[in-house]
């Protein structure tokens, strides 16, 4: 008996690479493949695959943009080259989740626990995307960031701020910087807006750290943390501010 399986993937060496590590598995049948969010949107629904490797980087649409526009959700692995990723994956309750590159070894570690998932798996998978549908603005619980070697959950009340670099974002917490692999813009998405405020393009601040807030010239706002960060919030998020002072 073989499992049916649709891949959705924009990289074409990462397409290319699951192609082949499933025609090396034999449990496994490739009916489909997609390059961007809206192909993979109506693949799906055309083909009622019973298992989708999903990347979760796709244009047009994001994967879990499309995980929550399907009437039924089929068993998902999610690749991605955001180790971020991985906390979003889990709370969809996808079966598992491929970091790329990823190695056939790691590939089949995860078909593995896709054969062995009860058929309830998919019934969890909708339960939790109909869960996010319902609460499209819930924020996330805790962040995975990597210290030293180590991989460990980071709650988000413990974060005091986070500043763009480059593709990554910094942010500082427990004293120390760490840098996760998701830019700002799509972590800000996530984050509690009752307590995380994007203060200028390139910075957050978590209201529940700031030390002190006093105006300028401009009437903009210089912003003191309580770890003796400086940032000057724009005009906007200035009002936004002042809005909330009582």
């Amino acid at each position: 008996m073989t499992i049916r399986v649709v891949i959705c993937e924009d990289e074409p060496l990462a397409r290319e690479t699951l192609r082949d590590f499933i025609a090396a598995t034999p449990e496994l049948v490739l009916v489909g493949e997609a390059a961007n969010g809206r192909e993979a949107l109506r693949l799906i629904q055309a083909l009622s695959p019973e298992l989708v490797f999903m990347d979760i980087q796709m244009p047009e649409l994001t994967g879990l943009e499309v995980v929550r526009q399907l009437p039924s959700v089929p068993p998902l692995i999610f690749t991605t080259a955001y180790d971020q990723h991985a906390v979003t994956a889990f709370e969809l309750h996808a079966l598992d989740y491929l970091l790329k590159p990823f190695t056939q070894a790691r590939f089949q570690a995860a078909v593995q626990r896709a054969l062995q998932a009860p058929a309830p798996a998919t019934e969890r998978s909708e339960a939790a995307v109909s869960a996010l549908q319902s609460q499209p603005g819930e924020a996330l619980a805790r962040i995975l960031v990597r210290d030293r070697g180590r991989i460990f959950p980071l709650a988000l009340g413990e974060i005091e701020h986070l500043r763009a670099d480059l593709k990554y974002t910094q942010i500082t917490a427990r004293g120390a910087n760490f840098l996760v692999r998701m830019p700002l813009t799509e972590l800000e998405a996530r984050l509690d807006p009752t307590r995380f405020l994007r203060v200028h393009r390139s910075a957050i601040v978590n209201l529940d750290f700031v030390e002190s807030m006093k105006a300028d010239e401009q009437s903009q706002l210089q912003i003191l943390m309580r770890d003796g960060t400086e940032l000057l919030a724009n005009r906007e998020a200035s009002k936004r501010l002042r809005d909330l002072a009582i």
